[in-house]
């Protein structure tokens, strides 16, 4: 999609941000899954920190997400601000779901999308 852009990107790495919109959209599935998946376990109670954090990481990819789509009228500053945020709550979801990875399968693998979520934001941060 990004190719079809009618006019240039300014020198843009393409490849980091087509990465880091997958990467997003990744994890916001992962995170809004693992978030239902918790709700859905008998200790729900000992997963409330979890599915909070796992909602707001969902809702920040998503939001990194549609930003890094956006190419009319960049505003450099936000889209830094907003991949700062992103890797923030990625990095923190995934810690916070480690804790519970060993016990649950939903948790592992929403530690790991978020993981590669944090890794692609900073690599197109990099690239910025």
């Amino acid at each position: 999609m990004l190719r079809t852009y009618p006019k240039d990107l300014g020198g843009i790495d393409q490849e980091a941000l087509s990465t880091c919109i997958d990467a997003c959209v990744e994890c916001a599935q992962a995170c809004t899954a693992c978030a239902d998946a918790c709700l859905s376990e008998d200790m729900v109670a000992d997963l409330i920190k979890c599915i909070r954090t796992n909602l707001d990481c969902a809702d920040l990819c998503d939001a990194t997400a549609r930003i890094l789509s956006r190419h009319t009228g960049y505003d450099a500053n936000l889209t830094r601000a907003t991949l700062e945020a992103c890797r923030t709550a990625c990095a923190s979801c995934a810690s916070e779901c480690e804790l519970h990875e060993d016990m649950h399968e939903h948790c592992r693998i929403c530690a790991e999308a978020c993981r590669r979520c944090e890794r692609a934001c900073t690599e197109l941060l990099q690239a910025l």
